[in-house]
């Protein structure tokens, strides 16, 4: 299925770089009360089902970025609608200092679900990454003689909570290296926290010998492992959480937005001697609200429904074995990944003009880095909107190929 007319003249370079759609003029008349954050496309999208998404002139795209994988059931799931209208004709935020039933089954589904002792809602993946490094400190103050120093393992780009690792008490290390871990730990170092997948820097695993050699290290030192999931857990690389698939057990485990299927929702889980949070340490006006905690139930329960994981596992090969082909074609580079986690890395920093070309073809895409693609579908994505990306993905590939030899070309001239 094809929902675009596609008979157009290749853009040159310049036009891939450039807006490819105007919406209406209506729309971007408001445009300019908007702060900027992020450079964003002139559409303006206004309905969504599953992998597609609608524009203000009802053009479809097929979306394989998800909200970054926020979106973890799709765009509009009946399930999660469903929930939430319900919940919202009853109580929507009774109020931070009250029980509400949502919060409490959500922490003990969450609780059952991945072996954890507590569980903490918030409503992002960085308030939740920030509420970690607290409750570790909190650990420190109470059992290691105050120790306050958190060890990072990154690539240079942990994606969560930028502003606060890069604070004093935090000492950064190399993504993968066991070596530089082991050298950087001493008598103030209080917890180690790693992604188990770096995907802002472009999706880059760790191995398995290296997780399972900082959880040993964190065992024989006495200190805690933090595992950020919110890129990687609830379902995302086809188990509950990443860590299951690695054989490893952290100490204080962070969720983020895919526990709400889009709505705002994280959580901060807590296992043994990590629970030592005290009355009044954590507060938030809609911390563990109803009515996101409804949609996170809907969420757990489809994540966990018999042969949902199977699915992810199943759709996350075709896509693998899709993309392999592709980059083969057209000469990219390495592929990176698990479940519906992907990273392609290209041949040249050409991923932000792929993802305008993509958008052109009708097809929604982001890039974590200027030589990198990611793909992070909605966890129910068809093996046929699948095989649809690809088709588009390669037609960007073209133009992209097209005009940059038309550009080489006129330098030559």
């Amino acid at each position: 299925m094809n929902l675009f007319n596609l008979r157009r003249n290749p853009p040159s370079l310049d036009d891939l770089v450039a807006d490819t759609f105007q919406s209406s003029r209506s729309d971007n008349l408001f445009s300019e009360c908007l702060m900027p954050s992020v450079e964003r496309p002139k559409q303006i999208f206004v309905r969504g089902q599953g992998s597609w998404l609608w524009d203000s002139d009802d053009r479809a795209y097929l979306d394989f970025s998800q909200g970054g994988g926020a979106n973890s059931l799709g765009h509009s799931p009946s399930v999660l609608v469903n929930a939430i209208s319900e919940q919202a004709q009853s109580v929507i935020n009774p109020g931070f200092g009250l029980h509400n039933r949502g919060m409490l089954n959500l922490a003990g589904r969450l609780g059952t679900s991945t072996g954890s002792d507590q569980a903490y809602l918030l409503n992002s993946g960085t308030e939740a990454c920030e509420a970690a490094v607290k409750l570790a400190r909190k650990w420190g103050q109470l059992h290691r003689s105050g120790a306050s120093r958190i060890i990072v393992a990154s690539n240079g780009c942990h994606g969560r909570s930028p502003g606060t690792i890069s604070v004093s008490d935090f000492h950064h290390v190399p993504f993968n290296d066991l070596a530089a871990m082991h050298a950087a730990v001493d008598a103030r170092t209080v917890a180690i926290m790693l992604e188990p997948i770096q995907s802002e820097a472009g999706v880059i695993p760790a191995t398995e010998s290296y997780l399972k050699g900082v959880e040993r290290l964190c065992r024989e030192l006495g200190i805690l492992l933090i595992l950020d999931e919110v890129q990687t857990g609830i379902g995302r690389c086809g188990t509950l959480l990443a860590e299951q698939s690695c054989g490893v057990r952290a100490d204080i485990v962070v969720l983020g937005e895919g526990l709400g299927g889009g709505v705002p929702l994280a959580a901060l889980l807590a296992r043994g001697k990590a629970c030592c949070f005290e009355v009044g340490e954590l507060t938030g006006t809609h911390h563990g609200n109803a009515l996101m905690t409804a949609a996170g139930l809907a969420v757990l329960n489809t994540i966990q429904d018999k042969g949902f994981l199977d699915h992810v596992g199943e759709t996350g090969q075709h896509l693998r074995e899709g993309l392999s082909r592709l980059a083969h074609r057209y000469g990219h580079g390495e592929l990176r990944g698990q479940g519906l986690l992907w990273g392609l890395t290209l041949s040249d920093d050409s991923a932000d003009a792929v993802v305008k070309s993509a958008l052109y073809e009708g097809l929604l895409l982001n890039a974590p880095q200027p030589d990198c693609l990611r793909f992070t579908p909605a966890l129910t994505v068809s093996n046929a909107n699948i095989d649809e990306m690809l088709l588009r993905l390669s037609r960007a590939f073209s133009r992209v190929r097209t005009a940059q030899m038309q550009c080489r070309k006129g330098i030559a001239v």
